[in-house]
């Protein structure tokens, strides 16, 4: 069986870091275990540094851990460039730039929790928007 290629949009990187409970933590805790591949660009890296830093002093983590954080993920990441651009096709810019990346690393699905926002890319582009959890149940991690 191929091994599932993703994106996982930076909503489910914070949801992760803000708490240790739920399917976001449990799906950053299987990263690197050969249950998925992850992508990755150099746009959505930074957005997730920038997210994730504006967090500091209102959780536990550092700004050393959250770099480790993100070190790990840039290891067991499939770096992309982006050659095209599929923009404009949803309303966030920001979107669009995961769009673009999924688009761009043939991905299986986006991994969000609001999917709305992502209406008829399965339609279009053949990629599945699942949240954490909907990924954990196909992978055999949760029940």
């Amino acid at each position: 069986m191929r091994i599932a290629e993703i994106v996982i949009d930076t909503n489910v990187l914070i949801a992760a870091i803000k708490s240790r409970r739920g399917a976001s933590f449990k799906l950053l805790s299987v990263i690197g275990q050969g249950k998925f591949n992850i992508n990755i660009s150099v746009p959505l890296l930074l957005e997730y540094e920038a997210v994730a830093k504006e967090l500091i002093g209102k959780i536990a983590l550092t700004a050393e851990y959250i770099d480790d954080i993100l070190n790990y993920i840039c290891r067991v990441s499939r770096g992309r460039k982006i050659f095209y651009l599929w923009r404009p096709f949803l309303k966030d810019p920001k979107d669009d730039m995961v769009l673009e990346l999924a688009v761009t690393s043939q991905c299986d699905m986006i991994i969000r929790y609001n999917k709305k926002d992502f209406k008829n890319v399965e339609q279009y582009f053949g990629i599945r928007v699942l949240t954490p959890k909907e990924l954990l149940l196909e992978i055999g991690e949760i029940s």
